[in-house]
């Protein structure tokens, strides 16, 4: 990274920098914005997990600036009495002990606070830069945007939170947060990452390396194949906060059909139609499993139309590791578990994957052979 914001601050003519200062700041411009883009991508790895732990309802109330945790007894127990009144506690989490909840609490509160800390780090740093004068206009209004919407996801991820302490519209459904505002909140995230990182590129690479002409014409080449592929896998990983939103990942766990059939019967079951695409859990999982597959095939094209061009190695490194990933991420899905060709089951721990190693033996055990 250094050696290319060196050789960008030649300044050629015409070339418009959006750090000021010399390669020093350029380079330590950069080093924030990657430093943030990957506390963000640890953000949405931290939300994954507290969502598979079932933890993110623990905490019933929400404060812009954050709060202290319990510090004592009588703070546990009257945030476990708190819990105590929501639809999760009563219909899912029911006899759950004190003990219990504090890791499920830990593990919500660790997520708000992780966020919080992603406010410090990038507000402090931007003040620092603005001040030295480093920062040009265009460069300051990315990054308020950018700090703009990632205040704005501790509001998004609150109005989550909110809609699963509601009572579930029927006795029998499981509470849970609405499959559209988790998509709103991931789809945030992911905005805010690419955001960043995109930013940091143009920062401390305002220009593509130009040691051969070649090069600048196959990664134009690059560039227009590329751009269809990163949307269909926007769409993809948007699809999938469906099938999380909507539990959907638990209906179906054979592949490439779904239980008996390629194509389950139930899929156009709601009204209006279009509901089906967004809340049907059979649908939702359908559309997923195409869009993924699309994915794969689109990457793999990527890859086959650029074996030819002459671009730089680090582009044709790039594109063979995105397509390992591809491969590696379709091949990790696809390895679920199967105890019966038509298995809708939900595997669940005692309070709903309350443990994240409780979650991983549910799954795993009916592998597990004798001996082994």
């Amino acid at each position: 990274m250094s050696t290319a914001a060196a050789v960008g601050m030649e300044n050629k003519e015409g070339l418009k920098l959006l750090v000021t200062g010399g390669p020093r700041a350029q380079k330590a411009v950069g080093i924030w914005l990657f430093g943030s883009a990957a506390w963000v991508f640890s953000m949405v790895i931290l939300g994954g997990i507290t969502r598979l732990t079932r933890s993110g309802l623990s905490m019933t109330d929400w404060k812009f600036t954050g709060s202290l945790p319990p510090l004592s007894d009588e703070e546990w127990l009257q945030e476990f009495e708190k819990y105590k009144q929501s639809p999760e506690y009563k219909r899912v989490n029911k006899g759950m002990s004190l003990e219990d909840f504090k890791f499920i609490y830990w593990m919500e509160y660790a997520h708000r606070m992780w966020g919080r800390g992603l406010g410090i780090i990038f507000a402090l740093p931007f003040s620092y830069f603005l001040r030295k004068g480093y920062i040009t206009l265009r460069l300051g209004l990315k990054l308020s945007a950018l700090f703009a919407l990632g205040a704005g996801q501790g509001l998004i991820g609150w109005w989550m939170v909110k809609s699963g302490l509601e009572e579930p519209p029927s006795e029998y459904a499981q509470p849970r947060v609405s499959p559209y505002r988790l998509t709103a909140h991931l789809t945030s995230a992911f905005v805010i990452y690419t955001g960043l990182f995109w930013t940091a590129l143009s920062v401390v690479m305002p220009e593509p390396p130009a040691e051969s002409v070649a090069w600048v014409r196959g990664a134009a080449k690059v560039k227009k194949l590329a751009l269809p592929v990163s949307f269909i896998v926007g769409i993809t990983a948007v699809s999938g906060a469906f099938v999380a939103g909507n539990d959907a990942g638990h209906a179906y766990n054979t592949f490439p059909k779904m239980g008996d059939t390629w194509i389950p019967d139930d899929i156009f079951n709601m009204k209006p139609l279009i509901r089906n695409f967004f809340e049907n859990t059979s649908m939702v999982q359908l559309d997923h499993r195409i869009l993924a597959t699309t994915t794969l095939l689109s990457i793999g094209a990527l890859w086959w139309s650029t074996r030819k061009l002459d671009i730089h190695p680090a582009i044709r490194s790039l594109i063979g590791s995105t397509v390992g990933m591809a491969a590696l991420q379709e091949s990790r899905t696809h390895r679920l578990p199967v105890n019966k060709p038509n298995n809708r089951h939900y595997c669940r721990s005692p309070w709903g994957f309350q443990r994240f190693s409780r979650m991983c033996m549910c799954h795993l055990a009916p592998h597990i052979r004798p001996g082994r």
